[in-house]
């Protein structure tokens, strides 16, 4: 009988502990394949006095990221990255992008020997000189191999077992297959493609798009100019793909619930929407809405519309992708909000 797979889930917040539960659950329902006890790192915090990583462990319940939901009792909760990850076999990474190297460099060395990564952190660092997939980075720190999951997944809506489905994408489809049997449910449905570049560009570049839709909202635009702006930009997401990843990212991976999917539910009840709508009515800058409106998570669109600026930029390539560039001086350089749809 093969070896049973040591689960680590990397991360700890809104998402992190939505999938949580449904790995906790998994791993005791699928106790042939998967250690019962799932360790999950979190990054340690105070809450009304308490350490996070104990009332998890006692309550088990993120109380400061996901508030009233019950997490699985074989989930653990641990404060030091490098015990989280001991010889773990399986490891699910969902922090923040910022941090995936730091967080990889002390994780180097105490994994065994067959360990497999998935990625859950939606988008890539977009530079002037090029682009980082942080799959590849975590492969290329660890030495590992990286698959990615991405999808239509509001962390709440997920942690309330509302119907969603969501995209692998991982180029050994074996290895696709055991984190299918990880993450599936009969609320949470997975597809797995070989396309992981694919599946994690839309994860990064439908961010942008739902700004432009949550400027649409703030100016009452209504529904017909919102799927304008969706068509649109999932028009542009493809032609960046096409554009600047050739035959890597496949056409079908757009129509996956990482690609139309996400963009839709993202533009219309996302993080980014939500504060591009608040920058508009109130005219506050994006920092401050950030964190009035987002109990310490990060908006993502606009820094993505900034680094895809700052690389299209440096390839004399704005005009070809209206739509992006526009939300990007929508947010950064003062242009009115009501450009959004003149200027696409």
């Amino acid at each position: 009988m093969p070896a049973l797979e040591k689960v680590s889930i990397i991360g700890s917040g809104n998402w992190g502990s939505a999938i949580a539960k449904i790995i906790g659950s998994n791993a005791a329902r699928h106790t042939d394949q998967f250690d019962l006890t799932v360790r999950q790192w979190v990054f340690e915090e105070t809450v009304d006095g308490q350490n996070l990583t104990d009332i998890i462990n006692t309550k088990h319940e993120n109380v400061k990221y996901l508030k009233g939901i019950a997490l699985p009792h074989n989930v653990v909760a641990i404060p030091d990255v490098v015990k989280a990850c001991e010889g773990a076999t399986l490891l699910v990474f969902v922090v923040p992008h910022q941090f995936i190297h730091g967080i990889c460099e002390k994780m180097k060395g105490h994994l065994a020997p067959n360990a497999r990564a998935i990625s859950l952190i939606k988008g890539l660092e977009i530079t002037a000189d090029g682009t980082r997939i942080f799959s590849e980075e975590i492969s290329r720190t660890l030495d590992i191999p990286c698959a990615a999951l991405s999808g239509a997944n509001i962390a709440n809506e997920v942690a309330l077992e509302k119907f969603c489905e969501s995209t692998i994408g991982c180029t050994n489809l074996e290895d696709g297959l055991i984190f299918k049997r990880l993450f599936d449910t009969p609320y949470f449905r997975i597809a797995v493609v070989q396309d992981y570049v694919g599946v994690q560009l839309c994860g990064a570049l439908k961010n942008v798009v739902a700004v432009g839709a949550g400027f649409s909202d703030g100016l009452g635009y209504g529904s017909n100019t919102k799927a304008a702006i969706i068509r649109l930009g999932l028009m542009e997401m493809r032609k960046f793909g096409q554009t600047f990843f050739g035959d890597a990212v496949q056409t079908e991976t757009f129509f996956e619930s990482c690609g139309a999917a996400d963009l839709i539910t993202t533009c219309n009840g996302g993080r980014n929407r939500k504060v591009a709508e608040a920058f508009v009515l109130t005219g506050k800058p994006l920092d401050v809405l950030e964190a009035e409106l987002l109990n310490g998570q990060k908006l993502q669109g606009t820094l993505t519309a900034q680094e895809v600026n700052q690389f299209l930029t440096a390839r004399n390539m704005t005009h070809e992708f209206p739509l992006f560039s526009t939300v990007y001086r929508i947010a950064y350089e003062g242009v009115s909000p009501e450009m959004i749809t003149v200027d696409i």
